[in-house]
């Protein structure tokens, strides 16, 4: 299937293939049409599905005759929990509007940052991606109106519920047209998704992928390694180096964790920064524009923060230290393997982790490989 068979103008078939997506996902051929004809839309799919590309082709299409009449009056809305979504969220509709005719204008707007050149670059904007905070921030300042609001995505909502945005929720919805259409997407549909979807929808089409549908498997080589707590490090540089690794994402758990590793890392010749919410959101972005770029060679981010890290063929995930659910193991692993490319993704697990390892296994329905790493000299690393 093609992506000129889901229903999608010409324009925007253009734009996909200016993009070099070779064929929709399977997300993508179940959502675009459904959402083409304005059906409220319950898409459960796992990271790295092609979810977003699954709302935002469908949306720049009926935008293109549907522009905003009022300034500062958006027609679309979308809501993710984290600032580093809503950029990656904001980056996917802006690199398919800029290969299309009519240039629909997208923002994305988050906390962290001065408010006030969010609220100038509102003015003309269509297509608003946003964190519930910060809406609500620029509504209180009269910068945006969200009374003509036609379509509102709740893109991650099972993090967005998890992180507590139930109260901002409420009020945002209070703003909201009653006639709109809806679209929820999340990883997992767990009690609170199912409230809220039982609240947000209207007779929604239901778009499940599992994981054997997105090739989460097939495209991702997992080994763990069997290593002592005091040789983590050493056998992390060790990995890097033996494997000449030019781009890896290091998963840690703990702020503080990521920050030390950085220096570790640097200590040892290894070119690395750190993305987590102690942070600034302009270091943050600093931090993923350089690695994005090839600049430094490690990333090294706590799972919070890695929501909406994008890298196309990113070939390498570490997970230093465990997650602490199979859901953020599924997450973390699904960084890599994206866009059809063939991905690696590497645990290590120390005596003190091996039960929660295997419980992570169960819960996930899968037999990783294991491998004992005392035999190896890291004298040196």
């Amino acid at each position: 299937m093609s992506f000129s068979d889901l229903g999608l103008s010409a324009a925007v078939v253009k734009a996909v293939a200016a993009q070099k997506y070779p064929h929709p996902t399977p997300v993508q051929q179940a959502a675009i049409p459904e959402i083409l004809k304005g059906k409220d839309l319950l898409g459960i799919a796992q990271t790295g599905s092609g979810k977003t590309a699954a709302y935002a082709l469908p949306l720049l299409d009926k935008t293109q005759t549907n522009r905003a009449f009022k300034n500062r009056h958006v027609k679309v809305l979308v809501l993710v929990p984290t600032r580093e979504l809503a950029l990656q969220v904001g980056e996917v509709f802006l690199s398919f509007n800029a290969h299309m005719p009519i240039q629909i204008k997208t923002l994305a707007v988050f906390g962290g940052v001065s408010i006030n050149p969010q609220m100038m670059k509102l003015q003309g904007t269509d297509i608003l991606v946003a964190t519930p905070g910060r809406l609500l921030d620029l509504v209180d300042s009269k910068a945006v109106y969200l009374s003509d609001v036609e379509t509102l995505v709740l893109d991650e909502a099972d993090k967005m519920l998890n992180l507590g945005f139930e109260e901002e929720m409420r009020q945002i919805l209070a703003l909201l047209p009653k006639r709109r259409q809806n679209l929820l997407f999340s990883a997992t549909l767990d009690n609170k998704v199912t409230a809220i979807q039982e609240t947000l929808l209207r007779e929604p089409v239901t778009v499940e992928i599992k994981a054997e549908e997105s090739n989460l498997d097939t495209l991702i080589f997992e080994v763990a390694y069997l290593v002592a707590t005091e040789r983590k490090g050493p056998f992390l540089r060790y990995l890097i180096k033996h494997r000449q690794m030019q781009q890896v994402l290091v998963f840690v758990s703990a702020t503080q964790r990521a920050d030390h590793l950085v220096t570790k890392l640097a200590n040892n010749g290894i070119k690395a920064v750190a993305l987590h919410s102690g942070k600034s959101q302009g270091a943050r972005t600093e931090a993923l524009a350089l690695f994005k770029k090839g600049k430094v060679t490690v990333l090294v981010a706590t799972d919070l923060a890695s929501r909406g890290i994008d890298v196309q063929f990113l070939p390498f995930v570490i997970n230093y230290d465990l997650p602490r659910s199979s859901k953020d193991y599924i997450h973390r692993i699904g960084r890599t393997g994206r866009a059809e490319a063939v991905g690696e993704a590497f645990t290590l697990v120390t005596p003190e982790d091996a039960h929660h390892f295997k419980i992570i296994q169960k819960q996930t329905k899968r037999v990783i490989p294991t491998q004992e790493t005392q035999d190896l000299d890291l004298k040196g690393y």
